[in-house]
């Protein structure tokens, strides 16, 4: 699983961040060949954009960018979370219902439940991933606690870039190399 997007304060259209996004994830299709999956909040200006790879569940329930119950949170996720099982049982005994048997579904349960600051802790794993809170109107964006999934990020202009890899960033139109004329500032993994 590979994921990618940006936030934006910039006034392209739905249609265009669809595709910007779009054209990000598809220079990850050689880690996600199986499925792939783009989301916008117009109104907020960030995009996301994920490729799939089938390991552990090939069925549709892993689709995404993925929403919480409620819709408050969506979820872009990369790697695997080793205590889902338990962090599940957790959650349903709480009365979440939790179809996914991988990760991520439990995560996002787990944010909602007692909110991003409480809930990291207690996700045991190697990940990487973007969550965007749709009522704080915040992007967070989080990785493991030994960096074992790369995330990249940066700004470019008016435009904070993400992604599992840096060609994804490199397909968005604002993004520059260092010496172009455009002012930008270096993209680098988050440490």
């Amino acid at each position: 699983m590979w994921n990618n997007g940006f936030l934006t304060s910039s006034t392209e259209t739905e249609f265009e961040m669809k595709t910007v996004v779009a054209r990000m994830a598809d220079q990850l299709v050689h880690r996600g060949p199986d499925d792939s999956g783009v989301w916008v909040d117009r109104q907020a200006g960030v995009a996301f954009g994920h490729r799939r790879l089938s390991i552990l569940d090939l069925s549709p329930d892993g689709h995404q960018p993925m929403h919480s119950e409620s819709g408050r949170y969506v979820i872009v996720f990369n790697g695997e979370v080793y205590n889902f099982g338990e962090l599940c049982s957790t959650l349903e005994s709480r009365g979440h219902k939790i179809s996914r048997p991988f990760g991520h579904g439990g995560m996002l349960a787990a944010i909602e439940q007692w909110g991003i600051d409480e809930a990291l802790p207690l996700f045991n794993g190697m990940f990487a991933f973007a969550v965007w809170d749709r009522k704080e109107r915040q992007l967070h964006l989080v990785r493991d606690r030994l960096g074992e999934k790369p995330l990249y990020y940066g700004w470019m202009g008016q435009t904070f870039l993400f992604g599992s890899e840096l060609k994804a960033l490199v397909a968005h139109p604002e993004f520059q190399r260092r010496g172009e004329p455009r002012r930008s500032c270096p993209v680098s993994p988050i440490q």
